[in-house]
């Protein structure tokens, strides 16, 4: 649980075919581009998520606003999944994605607090080190949060599906850019 002033946040494990119709009008809005499945069918996104479900080094999770799905957040191994072989994975690595529900009565500063949740979330695990993502190079948006978050850019690299900016959060990091001693 992570509270802010926006209020708080919770996350639960996704249920692939019971968050479905939820996921889909989330990751086929405009808004959601960057996610690629802007012409994913109902049946598309299960399959995807029964698959992430399936997958023993990745996960899926909603993430709640005040007890109401807010956001999708993923974690997942780079040894393993999304950055196979792309950079030299460290021990403590853990990749992340998170895609904010499109509303139409959008509240300033909320995407951070989720940014901010999410990687509250990952680093309640003591064995995470460092935060691992790797978003297109052309999402300026998504870096200006990145790096609001303390994540630092390292390079780009070549996915099959786009150019992404390897960038890397470490605890240290992400407790500065919230103003916390270290």
């Amino acid at each position: 649980m992570s509270t802010t002033g926006i209020g708080t946040f919770t996350i639960r494990p996704l249920d692939p075919l019971g968050d479905a119709e939820l996921l889909h009008s989330w990751v086929t809005h405009p808004k959601a581009a960057y996610w690629m499945m802007q012409d994913a069918k109902l049946q598309d996104v299960e399959r995807e998520y029964m698959r992430i479900a399936a997958h023993e080094h990745h996960h899926a999770y909603v993430g709640l606003h005040e007890g109401r799905p807010a956001f999708l957040m993923e974690k997942y191994d780079p040894r393993y999944v999304e950055l196979t072989g792309l950079y030299d994975p460290e021990p403590g690595d853990v990749g992340m994605h998170f895609l904010v529900a499109p509303t139409d009565r959008p509240v300033h500063g909320f995407t951070r607090a989720v940014i901010t949740a999410v990687m509250d979330e990952l680093f309640a695990d003591p064995r995470t080190r460092r935060v691992v993502v790797e978003p297109d190079v052309s999402n300026k948006a998504v870096h200006a949060l990145n790096e609001a978050v303390g994540f630092v850019p390292v390079r780009e690299i070549d996915k099959p599906e786009k150019r992404a900016l390897l960038s890397f959060c470490t605890r240290e990091q992400f407790l500065a850019a919230r103003g916390v001693a270290v």
